[in-house]
């Protein structure tokens, strides 16, 4: 299978390291133009340099705002007015008493996981439509529908991306524009790995540590182990084709499989 992104524009929010930085780098490596997003120009600056080095012929661009807030979407919006393909990638993600968890955080929770998505669909789904070619796409998380129990304003933020993604999808039908949601399962980031050992003892090795964590807090998964960003970054890049065209208003699980799952 053969995908060509040549001609295309791409952002990828949150996309200075971890899944974001994954997903710029399968798009560039598939010809597309890479708009890379962070809160500030010195880490866009920095993953530019490493992205770069990764894919010393693609071409990427530097997109610095934090879109979690309205000036920081606009500040991208005005530098990268036209984008053919939007991967929604930002988010924010930690454990906590559900009961503890405070008005503050709940609202900064959907902020950032939700409300920066659906600020930058309303800034770029009318263009596409007009052009009559686009992709949009929602990374959410198998969170979204199994929701954990340490961390239930997190899963609430995913769930909400699903409707986000649905509604959106149905905004834009008939229009060539496709929208659509990534279930994305537990992914080895450098900010897992800090959560991992929140929950299991610290003094374990990482292999152990990994494998004690998908027993004790995520045993439905059929995969048992955490998935690579690259593997998410596969479906998105897939996704962000012309070959997925016929895809949209789907929930596409990356979970690594559910025993007896409920998610669509």
């Amino acid at each position: 299978m053969r995908i060509d992104l040549a001609g295309k524009t791409a952002l990828v929010t949150g996309s200075t390291q971890g899944i974001g930085a994954a997903i710029a780098t399968g798009l560039a490596r598939a010809g597309a133009r890479v708009a890379v997003n962070g809160r500030t120009a010195e880490s866009v600056g920095a993953a530019l340099e490493r992205q770069r080095s990764e894919v010393p012929d693609g071409e990427f661009l530097a997109a610095p705002g934090d879109v979690a807030s309205e000036d920081g979407a606009r500040q991208v919006v005005d530098g990268l007015p036209h984008v053919d393909i939007l991967v929604n990638n930002l988010g924010i993600f930690g454990a906590k008493p559900p009961l503890e968890i405070g008005d503050e955080e709940w609202r900064r929770y959907f902020e950032v996981n939700v409300l920066s998505a659906i600020r930058l669909t309303r800034a770029y789904l009318a263009g596409m439509t007009e052009r009559s070619w686009g992709r949009i796409q929602y990374i959410a998380s198998d969170s979204a529908v199994v929701i954990p129990a340490e961390m239930i304003h997190y899963g609430m933020s995913k769930t909400s991306l699903l409707a986000v993604s649905r509604g959106f999808a149905k905004a834009a039908a008939g229009s060539g524009v496709t929208v659509n949601a990534v279930l994305a399962g537990p992914t080895h980031t450098g900010g897992v790995e800090d959560f991992v050992y929140e929950l299991v003892d610290s003094s374990l090795p990482w292999e152990e540590a990994q494998r004690a964590f998908m027993r004790e807090h995520r045993p439905q998964s059929l995969l048992q182990r955490l998935i690579e960003p690259e593997e998410i970054a596969h479906m998105v890049v897939y996704l962000s084709s012309p070959l997925a065209s016929a895809t949209t208003g789907a929930a596409v699980r990356v979970d690594g499989g559910y025993i007896d799952s409920i998610v669509p």
